[in-house]
């Protein structure tokens, strides 16, 4: 099938999915009520602890916002991937991936119209949590285009990871099995980085994850983006973080090429059952 054919489908697809938010608007809802919630527990509650040692001026709770956002972010957007696994094990189970399969579409077309329509609902939820740091004091202190790039990783990383998703979503074949399984991998994974603390305060065998582990890497980057790099906090010595867009970059590419073939594999499989 032509590309053209491909990427018209791909979007009536995505369209699909994106009408199903508006019809059920408790999907967006629940959605973006958690990283807000994060947002208020971590910037109130352990802000003055954290940010004292954080320094930077003005008061703890004030770097430590500064600190927050982007492991917020990159948490938030990471964990909004898991929609794509959970829809298409929830499609799976209802039959839905059987009625396409009766279509006269491209079966490539129904993953990457899933997974797009993930990225839109990503940029929702930053949109508000982005409203959510500044009503709480975080300010981005770097250009626009610094800024629209700092977004622009942490959408590139989700959608990448949304293609891992997709693939463990058709293998599962079971929404609440999905749920379960994404959460023992990518809770851990979150919070071993540099998300909400900074990397000299882990200790030294999680220190040397942290510093490899894509989450921090992706967090990093948009830090620097943001001009949210407190002044006086040491510089990173390993060289994810040293680089931590070109590395982003890097594993999302390697994500993609990796698990979208193996995501459309699994599709054909699931459908020939």
């Amino acid at each position: 099938m032509r590309v053209p054919a491909v990427l018209a489908d791909a979007d009536v697809v995505a369209r699909r999915n994106l009408t199903k938010i508006k019809r059920v608007p408790d999907l967006l809802v629940f959605t973006t009520l958690q990283p807000i919630m994060f947002v208020l527990l971590f910037s109130y509650v352990f802000g003055g602890a954290i940010g004292s040692a954080l320094g930077g001026g003005g008061s703890a709770g004030e770097a430590y916002r500064e600190f927050l956002m982007a492991g917020i972010f990159a948490q938030t957007v990471i964990f909004g991937a898991t929609i794509t696994g959970s829809a298409l094990a929830e499609d799976v189970k209802k039959g839905i991936i059987d009625r396409f399969r009766s279509l006269p579409m491209a079966p490539s077309a129904v993953l990457a119209g899933r997974t797009l329509s993930d990225v839109v609902n990503n940029v929702i939820v930053l949109v508000v949590m982005s409203l959510t740091g500044l009503a709480v004091g975080w300010r981005i202190r770097s250009g626009f285009l610094d800024a629209a790039l700092g977004y622009l990783v942490l959408l590139a990383f989700a959608y990448a990871v949304s293609w891992i998703m997709a693939w463990v979503g058709m293998l599962v074949r079971s929404p609440e099995v999905f749920n379960n399984a994404s959460f023992i991998v990518i809770f851990p994974m979150t919070f071993i980085a540099i998300t909400f603390v900074p990397l000299d305060t882990l200790p030294g065998p999680l220190q040397r994850f942290a510093e490899w582990n894509p989450v921090s890497s992706v967090t990093q980057a948009a830090r620097e983006q943001f001009g949210n790099v407190i002044p006086g906090t040491p510089e990173p010595t390993a060289w994810p973080l040293q680089h931590a867009a070109l590395y982003t970059v890097l594993w999302a590419l390697v994500i993609l090429a990796v698990f979208i073939p193996l995501a459309n594999l699994q599709y054909r499989r699931s459908t020939s059952r």
